[in-house]
């Protein structure tokens, strides 16, 4: 498939291929931004809550900008293809989620095929979409590190463990435990 689409190409590139289950994210995270009457987020203005840890995820961060990194990109793994992005500017959240039946292909069917038919099928027939009313995560905070007791790294304050006085990474109390 010829990528003419800029921001197809950019989600490609980030993933290192294109496939259906990417393309499942492009449309949704497309639908996702239409619906909320944004572009891709600056900073940290969205948020994303995707449920699913496949392929599709890839293009919702290139689309949205929401990465893990920036703490605006979350991953609750329900196994289903079904994005939720929100807008912290108004409060406004959308979820886009794949229909039951909307990637049955004829058997046989390669995986260049499936993703033009895919590409070219109206969002409709592919997602449902709601608007959701939920409180939004709040933006990342920048914690003071403690070092750990047992390992010297150190570790976010927030995520360190209190253990007979001494304070612990998370994994150092596990492996204490």
């Amino acid at each position: 498939m010829e990528l003419n689409d800029a921001k197809l190409k950019q989600a490609v590139d980030f993933h290192g291929h294109l496939c259906p289950g990417l393309m499942i994210g492009f449309k949704a995270g497309q639908v996702a931004l239409e619906e909320l009457g944004v572009a891709r987020s600056a900073d940290e203005e969205l948020v994303a809550i995707v449920e699913t840890d496949a392929c599709s995820i890839d293009a919702i961060q290139t689309l949205t900008g929401c990465t893990a990194g920036k703490g605006n990109f979350l991953i609750k793994n329900y196994g289903k293809q079904a994005f939720t992005v929100g807008n912290r500017n108004n409060g406004q959240a959308i979820r886009v989620a794949l229909k039951y039946g909307a990637l049955d292909f004829e058997e046989n069917v390669d995986k260049e095929v499936r993703v033009k038919e895919l590409y070219n099928k109206p969002a409709e027939d592919i997602f449902t979409v709601e608007k959701l009313d939920i409180e939004l995560p709040p933006k990342a905070a920048i914690r003071d590190s403690v070092q750990c007791a047992n390992c010297s790294e150190p570790v976010m304050e927030t995520k360190a463990r209190l253990k007979e006085g001494e304070v612990l990474c998370i994994s150092c109390f596990k492996e204490g435990s």
